[in-house]
């Protein structure tokens, strides 16, 4: 059975429209209220007016990188929480791997990866955060 996570905010950003339908799609099942970015410039714009509780970013992204997103949200001084961070890319190398790592991101999975297991992690993200 799905947990009920109305009223949590989770925010895709991914280019592919595929990958974005299909997160979008299991992720609804929690009804967790979602939104998406294409690019990373957006997804900032998005974190600023909407406010999610968790974002899903992918790496390779048009306007602006996920690494490059993340250093942003890391440099504003706000005293908005800015949202958990899970970090998917189709890279394997250990050092973008590392480099997310010390960006504080909460998650780093590698494409493909199970569906199941990212759902786990937003609700766990969800429910860690106060």
């Amino acid at each position: 059975m799905v947990d009920d996570l109305t009223g949590k905010k989770v925010l895709i950003v991914d280019d592919d429209k595929d990958v974005l339908a299909s997160l979008q799609q299991v992720l609804e099942e929690t009804k967790v209220d979602i939104e998406t970015a294409m690019d990373g410039d957006t997804a900032l714009e998005k974190v600023d007016t909407w406010k999610p509780d968790v974002m899903i970013l992918d790496v390779m992204l048009p306007k602006r990188s996920g690494f490059l997103v993340l250093e942003k949200l890391r440099q504003k001084v706000k005293k908005d929480e800015p949202p958990r961070v899970i970090m998917i890319t189709s890279n394997e190398g250990k050092r973008h791997r590392a480099y997310a790592e010390s960006l504080g991101i909460d998650m780093y999975l590698n494409k493909p990866f199970r569906m199941q297991k990212l759902v786990d992690a937003v609700k766990e993200l969800l429910s860690s955060k106060q």
